[in-house]
């Protein structure tokens, strides 16, 4: 007998969960209350580095004007911004990838409602006011911005990590609340168009998880742009005047700016679920899951951000398509520590496994073997010799425990020692194979013979 499987989502865990299901025989149906790819594709990934990609080359042109004999040809090419085609550049990729998973779903029998599910017991649930059984669920629904006080009293003059890009123009002066992932890449992206930028951060440090070598590097890169960057800064109040919005910080200090995003994270939405009706429990964290299989109890999984496992699209592919085995009877399990990292601001920073601080306090004999991209001929051709190239290495069984990389195309070849890590690949072992020259990732070669 088919199996029927419901899939409450179309982001990055929900439809990959729900091609993988319809590979392996079950009838799949897929409940999307928004549209089809989810945060990922429409409000997220997708669309930010559409425009980082666009900011990027503008600062790349404006950086090569020692190039030309004409010394004013970089700023020319910058005054020449027409931000409108930036973003109809960036709505047409996000076009293009939704009709993508839309037409994999039609090829693969999926079937599709769009429509809010409500559980009505662990087996069924109410989308649009009609009740769909299944014989097992995978919630998928993702998250939405978090907005904490003060800034939750005034919304409706503020951006969050999804409607920025709605943004019809450039502001003059842009404040970001949150020095994370998202807050760095934003503020490279206003600054490389020109907007005096300002990242707000309540931690010591901006990128607080990240390493501290490549949290320096970036910082510094940043200032040295014109970022500014205020850290155990806590905004105490807002107020708005004439269009004018003021963060008012816990020092006294108050910032001006037409536009404040607010990026201090996101939370499940997962209210109107009706989960109660599940027997399945949640909080600001989400759904407990078993982390190896994504269940939940019994016939319901849950995939993604919903789980507070690992707030990456990657991961929450790998957890559909682990949630998608299981459920059909096949043995597969996720493994958090083997999920790669990356943060697209320039210079590019990745990470992979531990840092030495978390090798060490894990117990491993561990080092960190470094090599800088000062060092490196192609980074130096290119003129992007800020970051380095660093394995963490266990000293006793010559692994590789994690890997942290600062530089041109980090967010590519974190997938090296990713690989290593997964094949119980030595350090030594995998800086001997042949890389090709001259590249970057001759740098991560080296570090791990060093």
């Amino acid at each position: 007998m088919t199996k029927k499987v419901l899939v409450i989502g179309s982001g990055p865990a929900g439809y990959p969960a729900a091609l993988k299901l319809a590979a392996l025989g079950a009838d799949v149906t897929v409940v999307e209350k928004a549209k089809a790819g989810g945060v990922c594709l429409n409000c997220g990934c997708i669309p930010s580095k559409s425009l980082l990609d666009a900011a990027h080359r503008f600062a790349l042109v404006r950086k090569s004007e020692a190039l030309s004999s004409n010394p004013q040809a970089g700023e020319d090419f910058f005054n020449s911004l027409d931000f409108s085609k930036i973003q109809a550049r960036r709505q047409a990729a996000v076009d293009k990838l939704q009709r993508g998973v839309l037409t994999l779903f039609k090829a693969a029998k999926v079937k599709y409602i769009e429509g809010e599910a409500s559980f009505v017991s662990p087996n069924s649930v109410k989308i649009n006011g009609v009740e769909y059984s299944f014989d097992a669920v995978i919630i998928a629904a993702g998250t939405k911005p978090f907005y904490p006080p003060p800034f939750d009293q005034y919304k409706e003059y503020l951006y969050d990590n999804g409607n920025i890009f709605d943004i019809k123009q450039l502001p003059k002066k842009a404040i970001i609340i949150g020095g994370g992932v998202i807050g760095c890449e934003f503020a490279c992206l206003f600054n490389a168009f020109g907007v005096d930028t300002t990242i707000v951060e309540l931690s010591p440090t901006i990128l607080p998880t990240e390493d501290e070598g490549a949290v320096r590097v970036l910082k510094s890169s940043f200032e040295k742009r014109g970022i500014k960057i205020k850290t155990s800064a806590a905004a105490k109040d807002m107020a708005v005047e004439n269009g004018v919005k003021k963060i008012i910080l816990s020092d006294g200090q108050t910032l001006e700016a037409d536009l404040v995003l607010v990026a201090v994270g996101r939370t499940p939405d997962l209210e109107n679920l009706n989960l109660k009706a599940a027997g399945v429990e949640w909080d600001r964290k989400g759904i407990k899951v078993n982390p190896k299989t994504m269940q939940v109890k019994d016939n319901i999984y849950a995939a993604g951000d919903v789980n507070w496992l690992c707030q990456l699209a990657h991961a929450a592919t790998a957890q559909g398509e682990t949630a998608a085995y299981n459920i059909m009877g096949i043995a597969h399990e996720y493994d958090n520590n083997l999920v790669p990292s990356a943060i697209y601001a320039w210079p590019e920073s990745a990470r992979i496994g531990l840092t030495l601080k978390e090798a060490l306090a894990k117990g491993h004999k561990a080092r960190a073997k470094k090599i800088f991209m000062l060092a490196n001929g192609r980074a130096v051709t290119q003129e992007e010799t800020e970051g380095f190239a660093q394995i963490v290495e266990d000293e006793e069984t010559g692994l590789i425990l994690g890997a942290q990389i600062v530089g041109p195309s980090a967010g590519e070849m974190i997938h090296i020692p990713l690989i290593a890590m997964a094949t119980k690949m030595k350090a030594k072992e995998a800086g001997e194979l042949i890389f090709a020259h001259p590249t970057v990732s001759e740098a991560l070669k080296e570090a791990m013979l060093k």
